[in-house]
């Protein structure tokens, strides 16, 4: 039998442990369907889902080295690289960040402290600052640079440089975007696209809701845990039967958000138009994140995606579908709901999904009886973050996304949100913390940590980017199993590549020092 690699060896310890018993959940959490791994892993987060592995014990959400057992578990074992993958996994392929597996598991074998921190120290911030000064200094880093390190567990600042000066975030705006949803409507609220039919008529309504995850495709990463268009047209005709109609006129109702659809940076491969019905976010190929050409009426293209589905199932539709407005007095047909909030969340962190971000800020708008615009949903997160007294000042949110340059955050409060996040006695913001990308394994993080980095696997951080403005915040497992939360922030960098480099070293600075 063949030598097996270091990840396989990992991966067949883990096939050989017990299978975790799943906790029972409070009533108001549990969900009408069978739950796949990957949300057991990762989706379950929101309650403090606690896993053992083997003999080791986990204490509340969080084990002594600060992430969930089973969040590195999968994060070893996951074929497509590890981590929170969202129902996106391609089987079959090892995951190229195998040799930090080690460092992903290493804090499986401690001893379990206090819920965040750990039983290890608070790093010495005099300590801390001789490893970060020199690496603050970097050239690569440009003109304006702020850097902010907090202990998870006492909320205490250990190091910072520049902390209440307001920078362009990129996007890392959106976990002020992701923390703003989860508060105002919750970590369970579903978004939900329905039809309609028009009294005395054959009028049908396709009526959007906000979901940019909704997807028309018969197969990819999300068709099997997204709404489906598909099977909103295959009950939409079978209502229709139900009432002896086969042939009826659509239509399509975008009239939930208000404002401009186009986002002020113009049309762009990176967001759709935010409009409230789309379909597989307006790509016009296969992708399912990053970059993609995109459609000039999203709404209209999935309304007549919706039509021609309904002629699938035996419903013909008089013409193209045409915008419309659902009366108060339409009766409905049928339903299909997004995951919960805090699966979007995952993934818009993740992958760094702008059109997500952009519906996750109008939800925030909508739940606080706001316009579900720009404005609406600016004043909206400001007002949400307020409630809980994060440091807001010089704070402006002109998106959801960071796609904007008039966002102005502080790495402060950067800190601040992911503190917030990843203290226990919030469950319901965890996914903030547990959709950041893992150093070296998923998402924007994926091919940034060289395998020998001391970051790698014990970094969890949301990645910025436009033209001169590079950021990066997250959390990050010390040398001692201390939980810190960071955030690097920095303007007018000349070479993006260089300033990524820098970020990633100050990280992994920061994972490699026990700093007493």
């Amino acid at each position: 039998m063949p030598e097996l690699k270091p990840w396989q060896q990992t991966r067949q310890l883990l096939r050989q442990l017990p299978k975790p018993s799943a906790p029972k959940l409070p009533g108001a959490l549990k969900s009408p369907a069978k739950l796949k791994t990957w949300q057991l892993t990762a989706g379950a987060a929101t309650v403090g889902l606690a896993v053992a592995a083997g003999a080791v014990a986990a204490a509340g959400p969080w084990d002594s080295s600060g992430q969930r057992t089973a969040e590195r578990d999968w994060a070893a074992s996951q074929e497509a690289g590890g981590g929170t993958d969202h129902g996106a996994g391609a089987a079959g392929r090892a995951p190229e960040s195998a040799p930090s597996a080690p460092s992903v598991l290493s804090g499986l074998g401690a001893p379990a402290g206090s819920a965040k921190g750990g039983a290890a120290p608070v790093p010495n911030g005099k300590a801390l600052a001789g490893v970060l000064d020199p690496l603050m200094k970097d050239k690569a880093l440009g003109p304006e640079r702020s850097a902010v390190v907090v202990d998870a567990d006492t909320g205490e600042r250990v190091y910072g440089k520049g902390v209440g000066e307001t920078l362009t975030p990129a996007s890392t705006t959106k976990i002020a975007t992701a923390v703003a949803a989860l508060a105002a409507a919750g970590a369970d609220h579903r978004i939900t696209t329905k039809t309609v039919i028009e009294p005395d008529s054959k009028d049908v309504v396709l009526v959007g809701g906000g979901d940019p995850t909704l997807t028309a495709r018969k197969d990819g990463p999300y068709a099997g845990s997204s709404a489906s268009l598909r099977e909103l047209a295959e009950d939409t005709a079978r209502a229709l039967k139900d009432k002896g109609v086969d042939k009826v006129t659509v239509s399509y109702d975008t009239s939930l958000y208000a404002g401009p659809s186009q986002h002020p940076i113009g049309p762009n491969e990176n967001l759709s138009q935010v409009t409230a019905l789309m379909a597989d976010e307006g790509r016009l190929d296969d992708s399912a994140s990053g970059p993609a050409p995109r459609s000039g009426d999203p709404a209209k293209d999935a309304a007549k995606k919706f039509a021609d589905l309904l002629k699938d199932h035996g419903i013909e539709t008089k013409k193209d579908p045409g915008p419309a407005k659902a009366s108060g007095r339409a009766e409905s047909l049928a339903k299909v709901e997004s995951p919960p909030l805090s699966s979007l969340v995952e993934r818009m962190l993740t992958h760094s999904d702008n059109d997500i971000a952009e519906a996750l800020a109008r939800q925030t708008a909508l739940a606080a009886k706001e316009p579900a615009s720009f404005d609406g949903a600016s004043k909206a997160i400001s007002a949400e973050l307020s409630k809980v007294r994060l440091p807001l000042a010089g704070a402006k949110f002109a998106d959801g996304s960071g796609l904007d340059r008039a966002d102005r955050i502080s790495a402060e409060l950067l800190a601040a949100l992911l503190d917030r996040a990843a203290d226990p006695a919030h469950p319901e913001l965890r996914s903030v913390v547990t959709g950041l990308p893992v150093a070296g394994f998923t998402g924007t993080l994926v091919d940034r940590y060289p395998k020998d980095s001391p970051g790698t696997g014990v970094v969890r951080a949301k990645t910025g980017t436009l033209t001169g403005v590079n950021t990066l915040a997250g959390t990050v497992v010390n040398a001692d199993g201390r939980l810190l939360v960071f955030a690097f922030m920095t303007t007018g960098t000349t070479d993006p590549k260089k300033a990524q480099a820098a970020l990633d070293g100050m990280a992994s600075a920061v994972a490699g020092c026990g700093c007493r």
